[in-house]
């Protein structure tokens, strides 16, 4: 043997692996779309065959590819001028009336096929990517934004809907019908150069994920210019310094509206569909919890099956922590925490298998409200006459 008289370091790889953040800009809609007789149609019927989840990452290509009747056309178009992002498309059938193509746009789940926008929830698995920022716009109705609700809280994700109302009171009492955290609703639509209605739902879905990919998932769809628009379907009234204009109003019912500042139009609101006494009113909030949740999920899963130890439970906590620290640094929460409890870790329960670990967090809520305090002063009037008079 070989005489050593002192130390010896062998580097050996780290094998502990840090939480990473869920995708969180993938987007999911429901469209309808025809095309002439002939080749456009079999072109159509290839890239978005009936009711089966198409991914989208050419989505210039895509536009071609979409005939020239039905919505897909145009949502595309709206979602391509604002983001380069994966985009999850279900094409569905256009009903014999309103209530058929709602009956199509919703969908079915029998013997294990998915239909409608029901297809969206089988997307992960068949593509590969899980639509987060998800609607169906120019054919949200009613019951196909209650639908898509559901479908929004089932994908942790956030569905973006019209409001529905031929003026500012319908809309409003349009609005008091839906209850959940993951809708956001906005009204009107946008103009485009050739005056044209481009639907500002589609607007919304684009622009949500360039803000994902630009600003962050906790910075909400308020105040950032739209890209491709010139104009309202309806006339809105602002003033920043007004709690009775248009915008105000709507906002303080809980919908998102469009605004033009500085020569942009820009949506102008923060709030879900959620009471607004709630944890959740802000889509920022929502979203932080939906992206929590899925981060800390599948980024814990390789703990899953191991011999449950103390020594476990601490790596847990500790790579719970890593990330949260992580989140604040980057500053999409405020402050955060993951701790053992041993109340609600009792010996019944460990023996079974099952442990639980706590954490807390305080998401970023958006600056709503800026107050600006201006008093006049005679102040600076103190020295008039000696300045004036060169002393």
């Amino acid at each position: 043997m070989t005489l050593q008289h002192g130390i010896t370091v062998t580097e050996v790889a780290n094998q502990s692996r840090a939480i990473a953040t869920i995708a969180t800009g993938v987007i999911g809609f429901v469209a309808t779309a025809t095309a002439a007789a002939g080749a456009a149609t079999v072109a159509l019927n290839a890239a978005f065959p009936l009711d089966r989840p198409v991914l989208v990452t050419d989505i210039l290509g895509a536009i071609e590819a979409s005939g020239n009747g039905g919505t897909l056309k145009g949502v595309l178009r709206a979602i391509a001028d604002q983001v380069r992002t994966p985009v999850v498309v279900v094409r569905v059938a256009t009903g014999a009336d309103a209530a058929g193509t709602d009956a199509n746009v919703i969908g079915t789940d029998v013997g294990g096929v998915k239909s409608g926008m029901q297809a969206l929830l089988a997307a992960e698995a068949q593509l590969g990517v899980r639509p987060r920022i998800i609607g169906a716009p120019g054919l949200d109705r009613a019951a196909v934004t209650a639908a898509l609700a559901i479908i929004a809280a089932k994908l942790r994700g956030m569905a973006y809907a019209a409001a529905i109302g031929a003026n500012r009171a319908d809309v409003i009492a349009y609005r008091g019908t839906f209850t959940a955290r993951e809708l956001m609703l906005i009204y009107p639509d946008f103009l485009v150069a050739d005056g044209s209605t481009s639907l500002g739902v589609a607007r919304a879905l684009g622009l949500r994920a360039r803000i994902d990919q630009e600003q962050g998932w906790n910075k909400t769809l308020s105040n950032v210019p739209v890209v491709g628009v010139v104009g309202l379907t309806k006339d809105i009234g602002f003033d920043l310094q007004s709690i009775d204009s248009d915008a105000n109003l709507l906002n303080a019912a809980g919908i998102t509206t469009m605004v033009r500042i500085n020569g942009a139009l820009r949506f102008w609101g923060n709030r879900t569909c959620a009471a607004l006494d709630s944890d959740f009113t802000f889509e920022s909030a929502t979203r932080t919890a939906q992206i929590l949740a899925d981060t800390m999920a599948n980024g814990l899963v390789r703990y899953i099956d191991k011999p449950l130890t103390p020594s476990l439970a601490k790596d847990i906590v500790e790579d719970i922590n890593q990330k949260l620290r992580e989140l604040k640094r980057g500053g999409y929460l405020l402050g955060a925490v993951a701790f053992f409890d041993p109340d609600k870790n009792p010996t019944a329960s460990l023996k079974q298998g099952i442990l639980s670990i706590s954490y807390r967090y305080t998401p970023t809520p958006p600056l709503e409200h800026l107050g600006l305090l201006q008093e006049i002063t005679d102040d600076y009037l103190a020295d008039f006459a000696a300045i004036a008079a060169g002393v």
